[in-house]
Formats: C-alpha cells, sequence, structure tokens
C-alpha cells in the first residue's frame, strides 16, 4: 500500500495524460465529416459515459480490468484502493474513480462514433438505454419502498385486521 506521504506519481499522471491527448489528437486528425453535434447527442452520450464509466469502475463484471491495479480483490468495486506505484498506481487511481475514467470513457465513445460511426452510435445508445434503464429501476424500487412503508404506517395506526383505504374514501 502506497504511503501517505509518498510523492504522486507525476512522471505517471503525465504520461496518461500525454497518452489522452495523443489519443484524442490522433482521433481528431482522421475525422473527416465534420457532422455538427447536436444536444441530444451530448446528452446520449453524457448518459453512456455515466454509465460505462460506473461499470467500469464499480461493477464485477469489470473487476477484470481493475485487479491488476487495486489491493487486494477487485470483484467488490466499493472501496478498491490503488495499488503499486509509479504506472500502477496512478492507473489504479484512475480505474477506481467513476469520474476519471468518465473522462476517458466520453473520450473512447465519441472516438468510437469518429472512427466506426455505426459501431460508435449502436454503443452509446445501448449504454445511454442501460444508464435509464438503472435509473428508472431505482426510481420504481423507491416507490415501491415509499409505498409499503405508508401502507405498513397506516396499518400501525388503523390496526392489522383493517384494510388499507388505497388512497379512496367512500
Amino acid at each position: 500500500m502506497p504511503d501517505e506521504n509518498e510523492r504522486p506519481p507525476y512522471e505517471a499522471y503525465a504520461a496518461i495524460v500525454a497518452a489522452f491527448f495523443g489519443g484524442l489528437g490522433a482521433v481528431s486528425a482522421a475525422e473527416r465529416s465534420g457532422r455538427p453535434l447536436r444536444a441530444l447527442d451530448l446528452a446520449v452520450l453524457g448518459a453512456a459515459t455515466f454509465k460505462a464509466s460506473r461499470t467500469l469502475s464499480r461493477e464485477r463484471v469489470a473487476s477484470f480490468v481493475r485487479q491488476p491495479f487495486v489491493e487486494g480483490d477487485a470483484s467488490h468495486g466499493e472501496d478498491e484502493r490503488p495499488a503499486g506505484t509509479g504506472l500502477q498506481r496512478a492507473i489504479g487511481e484512475l480505474v477506481t474513480c467513476t469520474r476519471c475514467v468518465g473522462t476517458w470513457t466520453a473520450a473512447g465513445l465519441a472516438s468510437s462514433q469518429v472512427v466506426a460511426p455505426r459501431f460508435g452510435r449502436l454503443l452509446t445508445w445501448s449504454l445511454a438505454a442501460s444508464a435509464a434503464n438503472d435509473f428508472l429501476q431505482a426510481g420504481f424500487a423507491a416507490i415501491c419502498a415509499k409505498v409499503n412503508e405508508l401502507e405498513q404506517a397506516e396499518v400501525a395506526v388503523t390496526g392489522p385486521g383493517a384494510r388499507p383505504s388505497r388512497g379512496t374514501s367512500r
């Protein structure tokens, strides 16, 4: 485990940033269409980036990506700590931070739309739909939990044999 007082791996950070901008520069140089982006493109890219970055940095299915760069078992996704020093530590910091890996994910998704537009759109829209599904599932679970809580509170007040009112009065 790196010491808290240990010097951060600045050289590794610089290499990562150089690779990031070098990759974007290469894709930008290869781009020919010049299709203007719309607000919808940004919204879909944002949702897809959210889903992909959460998956890469937290989900068990992507633990193989994090494993070489974190201490212990990467299958838990929460409270993982970067391992090692230098580039290993810098990449560990990157892959355990949803916002950090989100920047790379956004660049990768946007680049895929330039390099292979059909594939890039399919990938981005699929991840965006999955993100919408996550929000809808969480909302549905929250509503169900609140309804159950209200029904239990009503039974506690009216007694176990009374029928819940369901919001209607007769």
